[in-house]
């Protein structure tokens, strides 16, 4: 089939791929390249450095729904789109001969929305996966096609569970593609009563919240490692951290109260007296680095036990 691919991210190189492989892309649509002003130079998509390694056709629109005609102009059998970035718009939807349809990181209708990826760690869930579906005017409303499940580990973190569901959506697409082009697949109507939302992350969600429970900090961190990372905020200076671990202990000081410090890592006091160790942190401007390096430079001045994050 001739293939119209539209994503962004790491996530959406191994489905381009796998497609690429086996169908004629005629073009890629990827986000507009960004810009790394430390560095003064543009950056790009990982779906585009993939698709000009493979002397695909590129198209980035600023506003897709202003640019549609670059994309209506080009043959194609099927859009496809995984984690594209852009609202597509149902004219798009509507042109290729067998529609659009959609990669999906999460068990649809669960995690609808941006951030299905991130909110299903941040929220403590064991299980996830790929949910590929028609497309619809509703955001990730449509008709599924297939789903596959996937577990979740404690060690697993925002990038290895991208890159595990990427897999699994790759190993996914060319199936349905083939039921598609056949005449032989089944779309399943999504129960709208079960729907939940995994709206776009924000600042707020990056500030790590000591009331909470040792568990949730460390679900909230994991999740948002390694972009854009949670931060706490002690003597005014902003600390991202990394990585962590729950003890199995309980502490007699108060939330948010450093608890104990040590070579490798530090401990925080959470809800109900649950404690967290910080093991990889980063300052402003500078790399991360592991927490025993930290608190033998500058975290030797600042962290102290009973001393109260975020003040």
């Amino acid at each position: 089939m001739k293939v119209i691919f539209m994503g962004t991210p790491n996530f959406s190189v191994n489905v381009l791929d796998k497609i690429n492989k086996e169908h004629e892309v005629t073009l890629v649509v990827t986000q507009p390249d960004s810009y790394n002003y430390r560095k003064k130079v543009s950056v790009y998509s990982p779906v585009k450095e993939y698709a000009l390694a493979h002397n695909l056709k590129v198209f980035q629109p600023e506003k897709l729904k202003e640019e549609m005609d670059v994309i209506l102009n080009t043959p194609c059998d099927i859009i496809v789109t995984a984690a594209y970035g852009q609202f597509v718009p149902s004219k798009l939807l509507e042109y290729p001969k067998y529609k659009a349809i959609n990669v999906h990181g999460s068990l649809l209708p669960k995690y609808r929305g941006g951030a299905p990826i991130q909110r299903a760690i941040i929220n403590g869930e064991k299980v996830t996966g790929i949910t590929i579906m028609y497309m619809a005017k509703k955001m990730d409303a449509g008709d599924i096609i297939k789903k596959e499940k996937l577990e979740i580990l404690d060690s697993d973190n925002q990038e290895t569970l991208f890159n595990k569901l990427s897999i699994l959506g790759s190993n996914m697409i060319l199936g349905v593609l083939e039921k598609i082009e056949k005449g032989k697949v089944e779309r399943t109507p999504q129960d709208e009563s079960e729907a939940t939302f995994s709206y776009n992350l924000t600042k707020e969600d990056e500030l790590i919240n000591f009331n909470k429970d040792a568990r949730s900090v460390f679900n909230q961190i994991r999740g948002l490692n390694p972009n854009p990372g949670a931060y706490f905020v002690i003597e005014n200076i902003p600390i991202k951290v990394y990585n962590s671990r729950v003890e199995d202990k309980v502490s007699t000081y108060g939330e948010g109260v450093i608890s104990g410090v040590y070579k490798d890592h530090f401990e925080v006091t959470c809800a109900k007296g649950s404690v967290v160790s910080i093991l990889e942190v980063q300052l402003p401007s500078k790399n991360k680095m592991s927490a025993r390096d930290f608190l033998n430079g500058q975290g030797k001045k600042i962290i102290e036990v009973g001393k109260k994050i975020g003040e």
